[in-house]
Protein backbone atom coordinates (compact mmCIF):
# COMPACT_ATOMS: atom_id res chain seq x y z
CA UNK A 1 0.00 0.00 0.00
CA UNK A 2 2.55 2.30 1.38
CA UNK A 3 4.50 3.88 -1.36
CA UNK A 4 4.07 1.04 -3.56
CA UNK A 5 -0.15 1.85 -4.76
CA UNK A 6 -0.13 4.97 -2.96
CA UNK A 7 2.34 8.26 -2.06
CA UNK A 8 1.53 8.22 1.76
CA UNK A 9 5.53 7.89 2.68
CA UNK A 10 6.10 11.63 2.96
CA UNK A 11 3.06 11.25 5.50
CA UNK A 12 4.78 8.89 7.77
CA UNK A 13 8.00 10.56 7.09
CA UNK A 14 6.54 14.13 8.58
CA UNK A 15 4.49 12.27 11.57
CA UNK A 16 8.10 10.28 12.53
CA UNK A 17 10.09 13.41 12.85
CA UNK A 18 6.88 15.68 14.66
CA UNK A 19 6.74 12.56 17.11
CA UNK A 20 10.61 12.58 17.77
CA UNK A 21 11.01 16.39 17.86
CA UNK A 22 8.21 16.10 20.64
CA UNK A 23 10.05 14.36 22.83
CA UNK A 24 13.70 16.40 22.16
CA UNK A 25 15.53 14.24 20.09
CA UNK A 26 16.29 14.32 16.25
CA UNK A 27 14.83 12.40 13.28
CA UNK A 28 16.02 12.92 9.98
CA UNK A 29 14.43 12.83 6.47
CA UNK A 30 17.35 9.97 5.69
CA UNK A 31 16.09 8.16 8.84
CA UNK A 32 13.21 8.05 7.91
CA UNK A 33 13.71 6.78 4.43
CA UNK A 34 15.47 4.33 6.19
CA UNK A 35 12.50 2.89 7.75
CA UNK A 36 10.09 2.44 4.73
CA UNK A 37 8.57 -1.07 4.59
CA UNK A 38 9.56 -1.87 8.11
CA UNK A 39 7.12 -3.31 10.39
CA UNK A 40 5.44 -0.85 13.43
CA UNK A 41 7.49 -3.29 15.76
CA UNK A 42 10.73 -2.31 14.16
CA UNK A 43 9.85 1.18 13.18
CA UNK A 44 8.82 1.89 17.03
CA UNK A 45 12.05 0.24 18.30
CA UNK A 46 14.28 3.16 16.49
CA UNK A 47 11.60 5.73 17.69
CA UNK A 48 12.16 5.03 20.81
CA UNK A 49 16.27 4.31 20.97
CA UNK A 50 15.66 8.58 19.57
CA UNK A 51 14.13 9.11 22.93
CA UNK A 52 10.69 8.61 22.12
CA UNK A 53 9.31 7.97 25.61
CA UNK A 54 6.19 5.84 24.69
CA UNK A 55 5.47 2.17 24.47
CA UNK A 56 4.63 1.05 21.07
CA UNK A 57 0.87 0.64 20.88
CA UNK A 58 1.29 4.42 21.93
CA UNK A 59 3.56 5.33 18.81
CA UNK A 60 1.56 2.86 16.25
CA UNK A 61 -1.08 5.07 17.79
CA UNK A 62 0.05 8.19 17.15
CA UNK A 63 1.63 7.80 13.88
CA UNK A 64 -1.64 5.79 12.24
CA UNK A 65 -3.74 8.67 13.36
CA UNK A 66 -1.63 11.26 11.76
CA UNK A 67 -1.33 9.38 8.58
CA UNK A 68 -4.95 8.74 8.53
CA UNK A 69 -5.81 12.30 9.01
CA UNK A 70 -3.63 13.13 5.94
CA UNK A 71 -4.80 10.38 4.10
CA UNK A 72 -8.78 11.36 4.54
CA UNK A 73 -7.91 14.29 2.77
CA UNK A 74 -7.73 12.88 -0.27
CA UNK A 75 -6.28 9.17 -1.37
CA UNK A 76 -2.80 10.47 -3.04
CA UNK A 77 -2.69 8.07 -5.93
CA UNK A 78 0.90 6.52 -7.59
CA UNK A 79 0.93 7.32 -11.35
CA UNK A 80 -1.08 4.23 -12.57
CA UNK A 81 -1.62 2.22 -9.66
CA UNK A 82 -5.50 2.89 -9.69
CA UNK A 83 -5.75 2.52 -13.08
CA UNK A 84 -3.95 -0.87 -12.91
CA UNK A 85 -6.11 -2.32 -9.90
CA UNK A 86 -9.16 -1.39 -12.21
CA UNK A 87 -8.16 -3.12 -15.50
CA UNK A 88 -7.54 -6.41 -12.76
CA UNK A 89 -11.00 -6.48 -11.32
CA UNK A 90 -12.58 -5.77 -14.91
CA UNK A 91 -10.03 -9.11 -15.43
CA UNK A 92 -11.97 -11.15 -12.51
CA UNK A 93 -8.04 -11.46 -11.12
CA UNK A 94 -8.01 -11.62 -7.44
CA UNK A 95 -6.08 -9.41 -5.74
CA UNK A 96 -4.61 -8.70 -1.95
CA UNK A 97 -3.47 -5.91 -0.35
CA UNK A 98 -1.08 -7.09 1.62
CA UNK A 99 0.87 -4.21 3.77
CA UNK A 100 3.10 -3.79 7.16
CA UNK A 101 0.51 -0.89 8.03
CA UNK A 102 -1.96 -1.42 10.50
CA UNK A 103 -5.21 -2.55 9.74
CA UNK A 104 -6.82 0.48 11.15
CA UNK A 105 -5.44 2.79 8.17
CA UNK A 106 -5.59 -0.81 5.65
CA UNK A 107 -9.20 -1.69 5.78
CA UNK A 108 -10.57 1.92 5.61
CA UNK A 109 -8.22 2.42 2.44
CA UNK A 110 -9.99 -1.02 1.09
CA UNK A 111 -13.09 -0.22 1.46
CA UNK A 112 -13.16 3.00 -0.48
CA UNK A 113 -11.15 1.44 -2.90
CA UNK A 114 -13.93 -1.56 -3.42
CA UNK A 115 -11.73 -3.72 -5.48
CA UNK A 116 -9.45 -5.97 -3.20
CA UNK A 117 -10.49 -9.77 -2.02
CA UNK A 118 -8.15 -10.34 0.45
CA UNK A 119 -6.37 -7.65 3.16
CA UNK A 120 -3.40 -8.56 5.24
CA UNK A 121 -2.35 -5.78 7.30
CA UNK A 122 0.60 -5.87 9.70
CA UNK A 123 -1.18 -6.34 12.58
CA UNK A 124 -2.91 -9.74 10.77
CA UNK A 125 -0.03 -11.23 11.21
CA UNK A 126 2.49 -13.01 13.79
CA UNK A 127 5.66 -12.43 11.77
CA UNK A 128 5.77 -9.37 9.48
CA UNK A 129 7.73 -8.26 6.43
CA UNK A 130 9.90 -9.02 5.96
CA UNK A 131 9.12 -12.84 7.14
CA UNK A 132 7.11 -14.29 4.25
CA UNK A 133 4.06 -14.95 6.22
CA UNK A 134 1.82 -12.18 4.75
CA UNK A 135 2.03 -13.35 1.73
CA UNK A 136 1.96 -17.03 2.07
CA UNK A 137 -1.46 -15.55 4.45
CA UNK A 138 -2.86 -13.89 1.30
CA UNK A 139 -2.40 -16.27 -1.13
CA UNK A 140 -4.26 -19.05 1.59
CA UNK A 141 -6.81 -16.62 1.80
CA UNK A 142 -7.60 -15.74 -1.80
CA UNK A 143 -7.27 -19.77 -2.12
CA UNK A 144 -4.40 -19.83 -4.94
CA UNK A 145 -0.94 -21.19 -4.91
CA UNK A 146 1.54 -18.88 -4.14
CA UNK A 147 3.50 -19.12 -6.77
CA UNK A 148 0.93 -18.28 -9.29
CA UNK A 149 0.84 -14.63 -7.81
CA UNK A 150 2.66 -11.66 -8.71
CA UNK A 151 3.61 -9.27 -6.14
CA UNK A 152 4.92 -5.91 -6.10
CA UNK A 153 6.61 -4.14 -3.44
CA UNK A 154 8.69 -0.97 -2.99
CA UNK A 155 10.85 -1.77 -0.12
CA UNK A 156 14.25 -4.01 0.73
CA UNK A 157 11.94 -5.24 3.17
CA UNK A 158 8.42 -5.77 0.78
CA UNK A 159 11.01 -7.87 -1.68
CA UNK A 160 12.13 -9.66 0.87
CA UNK A 161 9.30 -10.77 2.31
CA UNK A 162 7.52 -11.42 -1.10
CA UNK A 163 10.54 -13.19 -2.80
CA UNK A 164 10.62 -15.50 0.22
CA UNK A 165 7.47 -16.76 0.03
CA UNK A 166 7.49 -18.14 -3.69
CA UNK A 167 5.59 -15.59 -5.53
CA UNK A 168 6.83 -13.79 -8.41
CA UNK A 169 7.88 -10.10 -8.05
CA UNK A 170 8.05 -7.01 -9.37
CA UNK A 171 10.05 -4.22 -7.67
CA UNK A 172 8.62 -0.62 -7.63
CA UNK A 173 10.93 2.56 -7.43
CA UNK A 174 9.58 5.14 -4.93
CA UNK A 175 11.05 7.20 -2.52
CA UNK A 176 14.19 4.53 -1.94
CA UNK A 177 16.37 3.45 -4.21
CA UNK A 178 16.50 -0.52 -4.32
CA UNK A 179 18.40 -2.88 -5.99
CA UNK A 180 16.72 -6.06 -6.58
CA UNK A 181 17.79 -9.49 -5.78
CA UNK A 182 18.12 -12.24 -9.04
CA UNK A 183 15.03 -13.16 -10.86
CA UNK A 184 12.72 -9.61 -9.80
CA UNK A 185 11.52 -7.82 -12.38
CA UNK A 186 11.45 -3.81 -11.93
CA UNK A 187 9.45 -0.90 -12.98
CA UNK A 188 10.04 2.90 -12.81
CA UNK A 189 6.26 3.10 -12.27
CA UNK A 190 3.17 1.03 -11.98
CA UNK A 191 2.12 3.13 -15.38
CA UNK A 192 4.18 1.68 -17.36
CA UNK A 193 2.34 -1.86 -16.20
CA UNK A 194 -0.85 -3.49 -18.12
CA UNK A 195 -2.15 -6.83 -18.09
CA UNK A 196 0.11 -8.37 -20.60
CA UNK A 197 3.05 -7.53 -18.96
CA UNK A 198 1.99 -9.13 -15.72
CA UNK A 199 1.26 -12.48 -17.82
CA UNK A 200 4.88 -12.28 -18.99
CA UNK A 201 6.01 -11.32 -15.00
CA UNK A 202 3.55 -14.66 -14.03
CA UNK A 203 5.08 -17.11 -16.69
CA UNK A 204 8.79 -16.86 -15.45
CA UNK A 205 10.05 -13.79 -17.28
CA UNK A 206 12.30 -11.27 -15.21
CA UNK A 207 11.62 -7.48 -16.76
CA UNK A 208 13.33 -4.35 -16.77
CA UNK A 209 10.09 -1.71 -17.40
CA UNK A 210 12.56 1.24 -16.54
CA UNK A 211 13.45 0.83 -20.62
CA UNK A 212 11.22 -0.21 -23.53
CA UNK A 213 10.12 -3.78 -22.98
Amino acid sequence: MDGTLIDTEPHWMAAEIALVEEHGGVWTPSDAAAMVGSSMSVSAALLQSRGVRLEVDQIAHQLNTAVGAAVAAGVPWRPGALELLRALHAAGVPQALVTSSFGVLAAPFAQTVGLFDVVVAGDDVTRPKPDPEPYLTAARLLGVDVRACVAFEDSATGLASAVSSGARVVAVDSHVTIDPPAGVSRVGSLARVDLPTIERVAAGETLDLRRSV
